[in-house]
């Protein structure tokens, strides 16, 4: 363990499984205190629980159950921060995805999605922002977006939608919070091995993506520890100059052939 982020106090959304599992692994790994928030504590690539885990690794941890839907629950995880001095990181994890048809896209379909990726965030970072803003030491707010916050695909209308809604949400809220010294930046992912890429999406280890690993000019497919070592970066004071940016962790691919991966 490193001491880069003695001190902090980080709550993860999302942060049982798949990238937000390793982002609260990683924050742990450099001293943050991290509070857990998820749907489920068990995470779904299995193992033992995230909060477990860092404990077992001599961290401070807590597993505390999250809808992000509910503005109620965004607010009682962040409250879970007090309990290791006040929450000065605030990771946007938490997210889903799909793949429809645009004409048949139902409203209920939409607002799941929007529900999640991007209500989520907004009040997600609100209650963060609050309690930073009443403890008067700033912070540090991550949210995790996607490369298809950045560039359009016809088969994820809904899912670009949210996740570039997510990006611009980036760049406001660093003007509206870095009067508080409280810093605000995006974390876009390519492709990346999760459960819900394999599971949901069933993408790994199809055409797909093995098109992806072909044409990306590293080569490979994305794992959760990229995303990780970006969010601690961005979280740290190695960025403390660092307001209002997107960091793309996708191997080169929206900036060298647009994102048109699949096949």
């Amino acid at each position: 363990m490193s001491d880069l982020l003695a001190g902090d106090v980080a709550v993860v959304t999302g942060g049982s499984s798949g990238n937000g599992r390793q982002i609260s692994l990683t924050l742990a790994e450099h001293g943050a205190d991290v509070v857990v928030a998820d749907l489920r504590e068990d995470p779904r690539e299995g193992g033992t629980p995230t909060h477990e885990r860092i404990g077992d690794e001599g961290g401070n941890a807590r597993f505390v159950e999250c809808d992000v839907t509910d503005v109620e629950n965004l607010r009682g995880a962040v409250d879970v921060a007090d309990e290791f001095g006040g929450v000065t990181v605030m990771v946007n994890n938490a997210g889903i995805t799909h793949s429809s048809d645009f004409l048949e896209t139902k409203e209920a379909e939409y607002e799941q999605l929007m529900d999640v990726n991007s209500k989520g965030v907004f009040f997600g970072a609100q209650a963060a922002a609050r309690k930073m803003v009443d403890h008067g030491r700033g912070g540090s707010i991550v949210n995790i977006s996607s490369i298809s916050g950045l560039t359009g695909r016809g088969d994820g209308v809904r899912y670009c939608t949210s996740k570039g809604a997510v990006r611009l949400m980036t760049y406001a809220l660093a003007d509206a919070l870095g009067r508080y010294d409280i810093r605000v930046n995006a974390v876009h992912p390519g492709l990346v091995e999760t459960s819900m890429s394999a599971d949901d999406l069933g993408v790994i280890g199809s055409d797909s993506a093995a098109a992806y690993e072909r044409t990306t000019p590293l080569g490979r497919i994305g794992q959760p520890q990229d995303v990780a070592d970006a969010t601690l970066f961005l979280a740290g004071p190695r960025s403390s100059f660092v307001n209002g940016e997107s960091l793309v962790v996708d191997g080169g691919v929206t900036n060298t052939w647009g994102g048109g991966w699949e096949e």
